[in-house]
């Protein structure tokens, strides 16, 4: 019986990649809705998600706040410890270098991306960060879940940032 229903279609697994992605991607849809790059995180601890975060730099006026750093810290918070061992990350894009560095500080067990950055990305597209040789912990990474929804987010939101840029201003 119990296998019968795992073969149903209708079931979510609610400890999959997929799923837990679909909850960044969420996040990332609200970064929208304020004018911020679409970019969301989520962590989850024993298939828990503990803590949510989009992207922030313009609201806060703050360089450092990337889905990524925001949603290490609020789990940090959680758990009341920086090191986020049994923990994954899941974010819609590739982490920059920045976000890297935190991730490998605070020992995450693993990061699941959607979409790769050519230029900045820093878990095994322009540069691996989190498996970088002398570094005090190394992190799995799997790339490219739910990568074309990932991708379409930004996508739109920049063509929409350039069509904006393009009207001309009203003079008030």
């Amino acid at each position: 019986m119990n296998e019968e229903r795992l073969m149903e279609p209708n079931l979510i697994d609610l400890e999959s990649d997929h799923y837990f992605m679909g909850e960044a991607l969420r996040q990332a849809a609200r970064a929208c809705l304020v004018e911020e790059v679409p970019v969301g995180a989520v962590v989850v601890r024993s298939s828990r998600i503990i803590a949510r975060a989009f992207n922030q730099v313009e609201t806060l006026k703050d360089a450092t706040a990337h889905a990524e750093m925001l949603a290490i810290t609020q789990a940090e918070s959680v758990l009341g410890d920086w090191r986020l061992t049994g923990c994954t990350l899941y974010v819609t894009k590739e982490p920059c270098p920045m976000c890297a560095g935190a991730i490998v500080h605070t020992r995450f067990d693993r990061v699941v991306f959607g979409v790769a950055d050519l230029k900045a990305g820093a878990a095994g597209t322009a540069l691996n960060l989190l498996s970088w040789p002398g570094l005090n912990h190394s992190c799995p990474v799997l790339g490219g879940i739910r990568e074309e929804e990932c991708r379409a987010l930004l996508k739109n939101f920049f063509a929409e940032q350039r069509e904006k840029a393009k009207l001309p201003r009203e003079r008030g």
